[in-house]
């Protein structure tokens, strides 16, 4: 590959790229296959802040903007444009959902979160929600798929609120949403 200039990316550099691109709605990121860049210093901490170069990100646009260029590869996250890829670091899920109205009940309830970024996701087959607890403490951290395969931590108090519309189905105590049953916990590990 001699002779051919390479370029460190930017964040800039990449705003720059997005923009270029004139796309009504998310870009179609799935459908560029763009060289690996290398590693740019950006990092989504757990609480959603986005930092580059260990400052966050103010302004809420670009991070926008960054966020609708996000994809996700095994466990691996890389912000990409038609001409570049680059490696990011995501401390857990790269959204947080702060926010859910639940329509209908039961069987028929359905859960439409919203998150920090103003992300709107509709959970059911196709955007689930999924519990992991932690080995250590038990504690469970709740998350719902975005779109792709990007995912919001569902913050505490939307948690609790998902807790409050909890039932229990075939063994489980979990939600409804969007025709799919979402277990939390085993009924047998609840307290009587």
């Amino acid at each position: 590959m001699s002779g051919q200039n390479t370029v460190t990316p930017t964040a800039e550099g990449l705003a720059a790229s997005v923009s270029a691109v004139k796309t009504r709605g998310l870009p179609p990121v799935e459908k560029w296959n763009p060289p690996f860049c290398g590693d740019l210093d950006m990092e989504i901490r757990r609480d959603g802040t986005w930092f580059y170069q260990g400052t966050p990100i103010g302004r809420k646009r670009l991070v926008k903007l960054f966020a609708s260029i996000l994809i996700r590869e095994d466990d691996k996250y890389f912000l990409v444009t038609p001409v570049e890829k680059v490696g990011i670091k995501v401390e857990d899920a790269p959204f947080v959902a702060i926010d859910f109205e639940a329509s209908g009940e039961g069987r028929d309830q359905v859960l439409t979160f919203q998150t920090n970024l103003e992300d709107i996701a509709v959970a059911g087959p196709d955007l689930p929600i999924r519990f992991v607890r932690d080995a250590d403490t038990d504690q469970p951290s709740p998350y719902v798929r975005i779109r792709r395969n990007l995912e919001a931590l569902i913050d505490r108090k939307s948690f609790y609120r998902l807790i409050k519309l909890g039932v229990h189905h075939d063994g489980w105590f979990g939600v409804w949403s969007g025709g799919e049953f979402f277990g939390f916990i085993p009924s047998s590990e609840l307290p009587d």
